[in-house]
C-alpha cells in the first residue's frame, strides 16, 4: 500500500472514532488538553518560621520549604515570623516560587502570573503586586 493511502486509511479510522488501543480502565482522572496551559500552581499552607527580605521558611508540621516571593527591590511584603499563610506557586530548583500569598486575615497578594516569566525579569513593564482586601 502506498504511504499516502496508509495515511488516508488511518485518518478515516480515526475520524470514525474507532480506537485501535483501548484506554486503560485504571485512569482515575483525565486533564482536558485545553487546561494544560491553565496551570494554577500548587497550594501549600503553614506558619512562617523565618523571614529574610521576601524569602521565608514555611513550616506545615510535616516539613519546611523556603518560599521565594520575588526580589525585595520589586516589592516589600512585610511578612512576620509566626504568621500563618497560604501560598500558591510552583516548586523551583532550590525553593518554592510564590504566585500568590494569602494571609490569615484574607488579604491576598498577587506576586506574579503562574505562566511565563515574572514581571521583574524585564519582559514586562514594571508594576507593583496587587493586594486584594
Amino acid at each position: 500500500m502506498r504511504p499516502y493511502l496508509k495515511f488516508a486509511v488511518a485518518v478515516a479510522i480515526a475520524a470514525t472514532g474507532v480506537n485501535a488501543a483501548p484506554i486503560p480502565s485504571t485512569a482515575q482522572s483525565v486533564t482536558p488538553i485545553g487546561n494544560l496551559r491553565a496551570f494554577q500552581g500548587i497550594t501549600i499552607q503553614g506558619t512562617i518560621r523565618s523571614v529574610v527580605g521576601n524569602k521565608f521558611i514555611l513550616d506545615d508540621g510535616t516539613g519546611q520549604v523556603i518560599v521565594d516571593a520575588g526580589p525585595s527591590w520589586y516589592h516589600q511584603l512585610n511578612l512576620r515570623e509566626g504568621e500563618t499563610v497560604t501560598v500558591v506557586g510552583k516548586q523551583g530548583r532550590h525553593d518554592f516560587d510564590a504566585f500568590q500569598i494569602t494571609r490569615a486575615n484574607g488579604e491576598v497578594t498577587q506576586i506574579r502570573p503562574s505562566m511565563g516569566p515574572p514581571p521583574w525579569s524585564g519582559r514586562y513593564q514594571r508594576q507593583q503586586p496587587q493586594t486584594v482586601r
